[in-house]
């Protein structure tokens, strides 16, 4: 439990400053209406809108929200605040087999434009899934990028995990087929893959991820496919045009979150869900290797809204 309530912990101080935005409104809405009319609904509508929660995923929040008000009778807005945490909980829920990558062969491939964290998320999704036992394969799949190579070898090394790399400016395809030949004689678990995201030029990008796809689908057509966008909460609503551009390129399972300790956008994790019904399954806040961590809805709207004040 330790470990788990250090990260609730981090997670309540990475979420202060989006807390901040949307939940002090919301608060007041609660404590300054009596009676919970049209009026209030679309104050509280507003609020979470404007705290980046977005638009469908507001609509669908508030249409269960009032289901739950009538159902259980309440006429207090005050009673009201727990079927909102509820309501937004839900909207988040990620299912079952959200990590199914882990407990199968698999490979991940990992995108996402530069600066948004996605090799250091790679190093330290490597460097948990290793801890839970696993063997593992990062690739250096990012061949644009001279520093992406040198810093995926440093996690490499950090996490005590094999590398596959070539040189900068090699055939990403290139490097994936050369770690799944690594991963099929290592008997590798899980195979890792940094892959590029550059995006100022799309049609390269398309056809990159084309490629690669190609290469996985004759290479390695047992393996379970994981492909994670990694998208910097910073950004709020551009990251939502970012992973419509990447949808467009591959298909996308999961979203890796980063950076939501040093924005009040943190809303943006509700939005995605509900804009492309893409779950978020990672989330960072912060430096640390275990500050990427797998996506609790009830932990994360418990945080945000309950500055940490958590049932066991």
């Amino acid at each position: 439990m330790g470990e788990k309530k250090g990260f609730f912990g981090r997670l309540v101080a990475g979420l202060a400053k989006t807390r901040d935005n949307i939940v002090a409104g919301v608060d007041s809405i609660f404590n300054g209406f009596s009676s919970i009319d049209d009026d209030f609904y679309e104050e509280l509508e507003e609020t979470l809108i404007m705290g980046d929660i977005g638009i469908n995923a507001t609509t669908a929040i508030m249409e269960k929200l009032k289901v739950k008000v009538k159902e259980n009778r309440i006429k207090d807005p005050g009673a009201c605040k727990e079927l909102l945490i509820s309501s937004i909980a839900e909207q988040m829920d990620l299912g079952e087999n959200a990590y199914e990558f882990e407990h199968q062969k698999s490979i991940v491939l990992v995108i996402g434009v530069n600066g948004v964290g996605k090799t250091t998320s790679v190093g330290k999704l490597a460097g948990q899934l290793k801890d839970d036992g696993k063997k593992v394969i990062v690739a250096a799949a990012d061949t644009f990028r001279a520093a992406a190579i040198e810093q995926l070898a440093e996690w490499a090394h950090r996490a005590n995990v094999d590398l596959i790399a070539q040189q900068e400016g090699s055939d990403p395809a290139a490097v994936i087929f050369d770690a799944i030949a690594a991963a099929k004689s290592r008997h590798a678990d899980v195979l890792i893959c940094d892959t590029a995201g550059r995006l100022h030029n799309k049609k390269n990008l398309m056809e990159e991820l084309k490629k690669i796809d190609r290469v996985i689908t004759r290479e390695y057509p047992d393996a379970y496919r994981e492909t994670l966008v990694v998208l910097d909460g910073t950004t709020g609503q551009n990251a939502l045009s970012q992973l419509k551009q990447f949808k467009e390129a591959a298909d996308i399972t999961g979203i890796i979150l980063t950076k939501l300790d040093g924005t009040a956008k943190g809303g943006i994790a509700v939005a995605i869900q509900s804009e492309y019904g893409i779950p978020v399954k990672y989330i960072g806040v912060g430096e640390k290797i275990d500050d990427l961590q797998k996506f609790h809805a009830y932990d994360f709207v418990h945080a945000l809204f309950d500055n940490g004040k958590k049932e066991e």
